[in-house]
């Protein structure tokens, strides 16, 4: 009796070939198409985090008008009024703001000239440039604001100190008033933050 052996055929092997070139052809598309959504992923973390950075420079550099406004001393009372207000960019009321707060006059050239002058800007690093307004968040321009007491100001009440002053009936503590600085700061490529922060010490008489 005879045996035949039964060898696969060069047909067979070439289609199995086929079949192992597919998917290894396949399973390559996968992780190219899976290096490519790390590389973008990356690269948009990079993005992200050079802009927040970016950001955060000009934040720093917009702290300079907070700076800025301590080291002013403002008219009060009477004087508190004319261009002795426009010199230092300085409002003894609080300023009419969009609906986000920021004064209408960071937003317009013909709005700030009322209250500012364009030569107190502030030039810092790399062509940034910083524009600020102050307000004293009183509502009754020229009293000041022990005058107005809390009742019209945002302010700090201190206890009245020793001494004869305090003894007198009626008399008031010591009112010093909030001042709100707003800036806005353009850097390269015309990019603009806006900041606001509030201060207070003893008002000028």
């Amino acid at each position: 009796m005879s045996t035949r052996a039964f060898l696969p055929s060069s047909h067979s092997h070439r289609r199995q070939r086929g079949a192992a070139l597919l998917f290894t052809l396949v399973a390559l598309v996968i992780l190219l198409a899976g290096g490519v959504a790390v590389v973008r992923s990356m690269n948009s973390n990079l993005d992200n985090a050079g802009n927040l950075a970016f950001r955060r420079d000009l934040i720093n550099q917009g702290e300079e008008a907070v700076v800025k406004a301590l080291n002013e001393s403002f008219p009060a009372g009477a004087a508190a009024a004319g261009t002795a207000l426009t010199s230092k960019n300085y409002s003894p009321v609080p300023l009419d703001t969009n609906d986000q707060g920021i004064p209408l006059a960071l937003l317009s050239d013909t709005e700030f000239v009322k209250y500012g002058v364009a030569s107190n800007d502030i030039t810092g690093r790399d062509g940034v440039k910083v524009r600020y307004v102050i307000e004293r968040l009183c509502t009754i321009a020229t009293e000041s604001a022990s005058v107005q007491g809390l009742q019209n100001c945002v302010a700090f009440s201190r206890a009245s100190g020793g001494g004869s002053g305090h003894l007198a009936d009626g008399a008031k503590a010591p009112v010093d008033p909030v001042y709100r600085v707003s800036a806005r700061v353009t850097g390269p490529r015309n990019t603009q933050v806006f900041i606001q922060s509030a201060l207070t010490r003893p008002e000028s008489l």
